[in-house]
């Protein structure tokens, strides 16, 4: 259904490209070019030289590598930075500006224990938004002249503010013009916790399903498959909902009892069972340490755009492997003026291939599991005890 949109947002408006990254994320982001090439090393110098002079523990990790920010002047240059391990968010609260300057703080995870604590200025708030935009835009998954109803499996934003799984979906509630929004994990004021709203859930999808409306259904795909089986059996049948709904996951391709699932399979589950194609299935990777979305094509494939650069690393030697060779993955991106997570070591590990044959250019990420012998949990494991 098309609207007319009320007013443009934050995260519609070009930036003012003041800066290389600026320029940067204004550029398509899946058109792989010298041009964006060259602006992606020039920004990742612009970010170096900011975050070593104005975060003291980054500034000393650099010298410690004879690593000097200004000598970047090819992309083999950015891969000489030293990255900073994931955990080191969890365990430091490492800021490149004073406290004054922050506008958001977002933790990590829905679970108990260390949590890493994401520090945004207005910059970077600012950047990451527009960035998810664009991407979201360019995989005909924004519009903000079309209306969408959302049923969202995460933290209701209203209570769990400051975690990032709740942050993100009710960002991409703002990728349409807003119908009916219903958040599935609600808060128990008596038991102050989160629980699953089961009938509340059926109700909000069988209002989707009435309001002739498209539906947007987004967050940890355990919830999506388990409410297409809530319905089936309030309604004796399988919901459908609009053709041009789309599905939007996050945290995981896992059943109830936090099993892994082939992603192919349960997409292709989910579309049948709620009455859309299988390309209208999408999953979004992401870390908030790290900000940039990795979002499926249509082939449900992870594409990298031009805004970062993730290399796969022998786990050993830290040597950066070639094209389909499976490594720990490092994400390297300019856009973070606030914090040093510019060049960020994962736990996760996969491998990079050159291309996909769905159209997009440029290469494309595939997540084939964790490192470590401890189990790193996060909001989609918290959340799948609710289940």
């Amino acid at each position: 259904m098309k609207v007319s949109s009320d007013s443009a947002t934050p995260e519609t408006k070009p930036l003012p490209q003041k800066s290389y990254t600026d320029r940067l994320i204004e550029a398509p982001p899946f058109s792989r070019t010298p041009h964006s090439d060259s602006l992606f090393i020039k920004a990742m110098r612009e970010a170096l030289i900011y975050h070593a002079g104005n975060c003291r523990v980054f500034g000393m990790l650099c010298k410690m590598h004879g690593f000097d920010p200004a000598s970047v002047r090819r992309l083999e240059d950015v891969l000489k930075a030293p990255p900073i391990f994931i955990t080191t968010f969890k365990e430091r609260r490492l800021s490149s500006i004073p406290d004054r300057k922050i506008a958001l703080e977002l933790t990590s995870s829905g679970t108990t224990g260390q949590k890493s604590r994401i520090i945004l200025d207005k910059l970077s708030l600012l950047r990451v938004r527009r960035m998810a935009w664009k991407i979201f835009e360019a995989l005909e998954l924004a519009d903000r002249d079309v209306r969408a109803d959302y049923i969202c499996h995460t933290y209701d934003p209203s209570v769990a503010k400051n975690l990032g799984t709740a942050w993100t979906d009710k960002l991409l509630t703002g990728f349409t013009s807003q119908g009916d929004i219903f958040y599935t994990l609600r808060w128990n004021e008596s038991s102050a916790s989160f629980y699953y709203d089961r009938r509340g859930s059926v109700d909000a999808l069988k209002k989707m399903e009435s309001s002739g409306r498209p539906g947007r259904i987004i967050g940890f795909p355990a919830f999506a498959m388990e409410l297409c089986e809530d319905f089936k059996k309030a309604a004796g049948r399988y919901p459908r909902i609009h053709q041009e709904s789309r599905v939007i996951t996050g945290g995981g391709w896992k059943d109830r009892q936090d099993k892994a699932v082939d992603k192919g399979i349960m997409r292709s589950t989910l579309a049948k069972k709620l009455g859309i194609k299988s390309s209208n299935v999408r999953d979004l990777f992401g870390m908030v340490e790290h900000g940039v979305p990795y979002v499926d094509c249509r082939l449900g494939n992870f594409h990298i755009p031009v805004y970062s650069h993730v290399v796969a690393r022998d786990p050993a030697t830290l040597k950066a492997l070639p094209y389909g060779k499976p490594g720990l993955l490092q994400f390297i991106t300019p856009y973070l003026s606030s914090y040093p997570s510019i060049t960020l070591l994962s736990s996760d590990f996969g491998r990079i291939d050159e291309k996909c044959s769905c159209g997009l250019e440029g290469p494309v990420m595939h997540i084939t599991g964790r490192a470590g012998i401890k189990k790193l949990k996060g909001c989609a494991i918290a959340a799948s005890t609710m289940l």
